[in-house]
């Protein structure tokens, strides 16, 4: 195998993206759990359905409790620009989880046109053409 392909197969073990992440939701793949590792505040203006909130300093506190070692992980935070992503990532490695980073985060999820809740309901979905295709079935 070469460096390139060591490297990137090892990336995309460890990674993936807001679209393999809403098409596995829309599959009925119950097979992870999608934790959202920001604060409360950002939790409480909005967040991915289905997520759940574990901010990542508090994950070796309350992972154990509630969330099965067996079942995999799918972790998010803000944006690229924010690295609470791979500190939640680490935080569930460091406890024997299998873990993967969601890279975009919430931001980019959103961007795709991704449902997006709050406490009092649905969002707006937006399709930022910037980053997707968007389809005439999502216009």
């Amino acid at each position: 195998m070469t460096d390139a392909m060591a490297f990137f197969t090892e990336k995309l073990s460890h990674e993936t993206d807001p679209s393999d992440v809403y098409a596995a939701q829309e599959s009925g793949d119950n097979s992870f759990v999608l934790v959202d590792v920001r604060s409360a505040e950002a939790w409480a203006q909005g967040r991915i359905p289905g997520a759940v909130h574990i901010p990542y300093r508090q994950i070796a506190e309350r992972a154990p409790h509630e969330i099965d070692i067996a079942t995999p992980v799918v972790v998010y935070c803000w944006s690229p620009g924010c690295n609470a992503g791979a500190k939640g990532a680490l935080g569930f490695a460091e406890l024997g989880y299998s873990v993967r980073e969601m890279i975009g985060g919430y931001e980019y999820w959103g961007r795709e046109g991704q449902p997006l809740v709050n406490d009092e309901g649905s969002l707006p979905r937006t399709f930022d053409a910037r980053v997707m295709a968007v389809r005439s079935e999502q216009l």
